[in-house]
């Protein structure tokens, strides 16, 4: 299969000023390959640095060693040393993130909150909607709250809006941040046959996943990590 994500060297450490300038090691020397219909669940205790290593992976986080490379348009591209507009070329066409939590904006539907990925791509708006809507309502989000603004959801809710947003898009890879932390086992299930659709048409998948039940039934392997300190 076709590899879709690479890390080679990684790493990454955070100065703590508030503790005089301490420097903190947190990703060192990771060496990641995901390949294409492949799910990889980051596994480690707290501290080991997965929600790090997500992060870097998406380029909210600078990684200071090592590279990132993701395939866009055929070729790899590393994230660790791209510019600004290529990373943002990157996520708008190759590599999605669902966080934990949804950015809520005051006043748009949640309908529009999930079609605006589309609309973005030059989809029109009534493909877009209509395509937000089945995607709501496979999320068990019903009609009646699709016209509403998310702010005034539950934390679940707001979170499968934000699953929606996340798949709407079918990028080629997608990073997962605890996408069932706040769902019941129903929703859960959702979620599950979500990603395994997504592997099956060739989406390459990271996770952070602490749910035994939804990792064993979406992982095909364990990436496991080891807090710097005691690595070292």
């Amino acid at each position: 299969m076709t590899i879709m994500l690479t890390t080679r060297a990684l790493a990454k450490s955070f100065t703590l000023h508030l503790r005089g300038g301490l420097l903190m090691q947190v990703l060192s020397g990771v060496d990641l390959d995901v390949r294409a219909g492949e799910c990889v669940v980051l596994s480690g205790p707290s501290g080991a640095g997965k929600s790090t290593l997500m992060r870097s992976l998406y380029g909210n986080y600078r990684a200071e060693g090592g590279s990132i490379l993701i395939r866009h348009r055929g070729e790899m591209v590393d994230i660790a040393a791209a510019d600004p507009r290529t990373i943002l070329a990157v996520r708008h066409e190759t590599l999605g993130y669902v966080s934990q939590f949804l950015r809520v904006v005051p006043r748009v539907s949640a309908l529009d909150v999930v079609a605006e990925v589309l609309l973005a791509r030059g989809v029109d708006l009534e493909t877009a909607r209509g395509r937000a809507q089945a995607l709501l309502l496979q999320l068990n989000i019903p009609a009646r709250l699709h016209a509403i603004p998310p702010a005034t959801f539950s934390g679940g809710e707001q979170q499968r809006v934000n699953l929606a947003r996340g798949f709407i898009a079918g990028h080629p890879i997608l990073l997962l941040d605890e996408p069932t932390a706040s769902l019941d086992a129903e929703n859960r299930a959702v979620v599950i046959r979500m990603v395994q659709q997504a592997k099956a048409s060739g989406t390459a998948i990271v996770a952070i996943c602490h749910d035994a039940d939804v990792r064993d039934a979406i992982a095909d392997r364990l990436f496991t990590m080891t807090p710097y300190q005691d690595a070292a």
